[in-house]
């Protein structure tokens, strides 16, 4: 213990029988002492109680703190020697328990979701996207721009509600929607054309308002632009390839097997936290996960699903998809934390909202577009 937690120390000529004697030139016991002498023998003062810190806070409040109830000196009184009232021993006060507390029950790992629901929602949208993919082009745009849409929607209500921030949600939709459109018809130029005229138009849009808040707002509302619909533009411009439903299959299914191979690896055996601060849950095991299933099932797509395929690109492939489905997942669970919130939104029964099933598709249309286009051509 630091002696400055204890205050001045003691003034000289103040020891107990006990530790070193009578000292030379002390007052005589009894009340016959005069006033003078009492002033060497001032008691050591007593450690204050220190109120417990709860909780997982890092405080440094605590360091000095002793384990255990705070020490008592009870054999020193504070009253001056020869005090009848305090010649009688106080009472001991009890010692605490130091019997072993029963060790907790362990408890089941859980899934944090309900698993059931998750599965039916999930087989059901791959329903409805397989459908639309190989049936008509033109209906899963569609598909890909109601999405676009709806995931709109959810960011800009969450950074209303938590954030006060007001992104203008009527430009962003109908921007977001066009330029899904354009990317399908005209290529990464109708892309960039689209994002360029939907950020001027979050910017007059903005205009109509009160001037308070005006940067943030816009700035939010670019920012929603790019991360939502000209990421999934890129899903749109596979599509024009002439083995374009196969190459959008590619891209969801590697993306798919890999969330699918970093959450089953990680909750059977993860142990080592990939990014804490960001998002407790995911483990580098999950990582590794992620990694494996992601190459096996790139090499099979691309040597069987891809024209003029081979299995080694599907290996890059799937490396690359494993590594920008995590960053995005890592990406929005930032955004979530910065909210405050844990999903998006509620649409998904088990997945919380479209969001949150976009969050690692997105970043990893723009890395599959773009390594197809290396390996075999935008065909």
């Amino acid at each position: 213990m630091n002696d400055s937690s204890w205050g001045a120390p003691p003034q000289a000529g103040y020891w107990g029988p006990s530790e070193q004697g009578p000292v030379q030139g002390a007052a005589p016991a009894g009340p016959t002492y005069d006033a003078h002498d009492a002033q060497h023998t001032r008691p050591m003062p007593t450690a204050p109680d220190v109120p417990a810190h709860g909780g997982d806070q890092d405080d440094d409040r605590g360091a000095a703190r002793l384990s255990g109830p705070p020490v008592r000196n009870d054999t020193q009184s504070a009253a001056p020697f020869g005090d009848p009232s305090h010649d009688q021993q106080s009472p001991q006060e009890p010692m605490p328990s130091t019997a072993p507390e029963p060790a907790a029950a362990p408890q089941k790992k859980s899934a944090g979701r309900d698993l059931g629901a998750a599965i039916g929602v999930g087989v059901g949208l791959g329903a409805v996207i397989v459908a639309s993919l190989f049936v008509v082009k033109a209906v899963f745009v569609g598909v890909v721009a109601v999405a676009v849409v709806v995931g709109l929607w959810e960011l800009t209500s969450r950074l209303q509600e938590q954030k006060g921030i007001k992104a203008p949600l009527v430009p962003l939709a109908l921007g977001g929607a066009a330029m899904v459109v354009s990317g399908y018809v005209r290529g990464a130029e109708g892309a960039w054309v689209a994002m360029a005229l939907t950020a001027l138009a979050v910017l007059v849009w903005r205009m109509t308002e009160p001037p308070e808040g005006y940067l943030k707002d816009v700035t939010a509302g670019v920012f929603a632009a790019f991360y939502v619909p000209f990421l999934a533009t890129f899903v749109a411009m596979m599509l024009t390839a002439d083995d374009g439903p196969r190459r959008v299959l590619t891209f969801l299914l590697l993306t798919v097997v890999s969330d699918t191979g970093a959450y089953a690896i990680g909750w059977r055996f993860g142990k080592h936290k990939l990014a804490p601060r960001i998002s407790p849950g995911k483990t580098r095991e999950g990582l590794f996960g992620a990694v494996t299933f992601a190459m096996a099932a790139g090499a099979l797509c691309m040597q069987y699903l891809i024209d003029d395929g081979t299995w080694w690109q599907g290996l890059i492939l799937g490396l690359a998809v494993a590594a920008s489905a995590t960053l995005g997942d890592l990406g929005e669970s930032m955004i979530k934390r910065d909210l405050g919130i844990k999903d998006m939104g509620t649409l998904l029964p088990g997945h919380g909202g479209i969001m949150d099933r976009l969050d690692s598709l997105l970043p990893t249309a723009p890395v599959v577009w773009l390594l197809l286009v290396l390996f075999v051509g935008s065909g």
